[in-house]
């Protein structure tokens, strides 16, 4: 449910960029982004502009949301699919208006003029037209959980959309993602529930325990970009802080995560196999965090792409292993 950065990531540092700010993104026109498909029928055009398959990153957390909220109503296959097709409508919605804000910007980027805007694979009429169609979807599909997700559904489209606007006017984007993708697994539990937890400060866990999880990576991943940011005038962490005082603050958000997650599982009643479960995440943030250093960016794309994911699916994996055996 974000406006996740992509690309293919180069080398090289922030602090010691070339004097064209752009020369680290020197790519073929003809080469295609990463963790994109080969086709050019209109669903795979579709599928790569909105990055279908990194729905993956957040989509755990959503149903980690609906398994906490299980202890105290039943869950159908019926919720469980509603809650899938709403986060995934809500996310379609929220990349595609980043796309499309974004348009101008990645048309000068030369890292990312191979987009299938700036190169014409998809009209900004079929752009828009995918956008407002899964706009609805979600509120279709947050009324037919309950009246307060359908109360609540327009305010999270729009807080969605406009991290797509936000590195125009706060050096902090990272933190909005986070919040957004937060929403996730508040409304799993808000979708199954129909009200706010108890304890109260439930929910306020898992948002601190996604949100700083997402603005860690998401900073990470904007290091590459920061000569092309400063230029265009654009904030980041990175461009404010410099590369090294940038990775310290990822480091520093990554350092309340687990405890924040651990908080959640406490108060959501989860045991062993829940903490089990945190002791690998865990893992995998120290290794990302070996991936990334000041000066060798080389090693990013497995940072980002492969190591968050797995880290949504382990969390999720064990909490439905616990539950499933207490």
């Amino acid at each position: 449910m974000s406006g996740e950065r992509e690309s293919s990531l180069p080398n090289g540092s922030a602090e010691s960029a070339p004097a064209d700010p752009l020369a680290a993104y020197r790519v073929p026109l003809t080469s295609r982004e990463a963790q994109t498909f080969g086709g050019d029928s209109l669903l795979v055009r579709y599928i790569n502009f909105v990055k279908l398959p990194h729905t993956l990153f957040a989509l755990p957390f959503a149903l980690l949301g609906v398994l906490a909220a299980s202890r105290i109503e039943p869950v159908t296959p019926r919720d469980v699919l509603l809650v899938i097709l709403a986060f995934s409508a809500a996310r379609w919605t929220a990349m595609g208006f980043n796309r499309v804000a974004d348009r101008h910007y990645d048309a000068r980027n030369p890292r990312t003029q191979n987009r299938e805007l700036p190169r014409g694979s998809l009209s900004l009429k079929q752009a828009w037209i995918s956008i407002a169609v899964a706009g609805l979807i979600f509120v279709v599909a947050a009324g037919s959980l309950n009246p307060l997700c359908l109360m609540l559904s327009p305010f999270a489209l729009a807080w969605i959309m406009l991290y797509s606007l936000s590195k125009r006017f706060t050096w902090w984007p990272h933190l909005w993602l986070g919040v957004s993708l937060a929403i996730a697994p508040v409304g799993g539990y808000l979708a199954i529930t129909g009200r706010w937890s108890e304890p109260a400060w439930m929910l306020v866990a898992i948002t601190a325990g996604v949100a700083t999880w997402v603005a860690g990576f998401d900073i990470f991943y904007a290091l590459p970009d920061t000569g092309f940011d400063r230029a265009e005038g654009l904030r980041s962490a990175a461009v404010r802080l410099g590369e090294s005082r940038a990775i310290l603050l990822a480091k520093m958000l990554h350092g309340v995560t687990i405890p924040a997650l651990a908080a959640f599982g406490y108060a959501a009643g989860f045991g062993s196999w829940y903490y089990a479960g945190l002791l690998v995440a865990a893992g995998i943030l120290v290794y990302e965090h070996q991936l990334v250093r000041p000066g060798d960016l080389s090693r990013l794309n497995a940072a980002f792409f492969t190591m968050n994911g797995v880290m949504s699916v382990v969390v999720f994996g064990f909490a439905l292993l616990d539950r499933m055996v207490r």
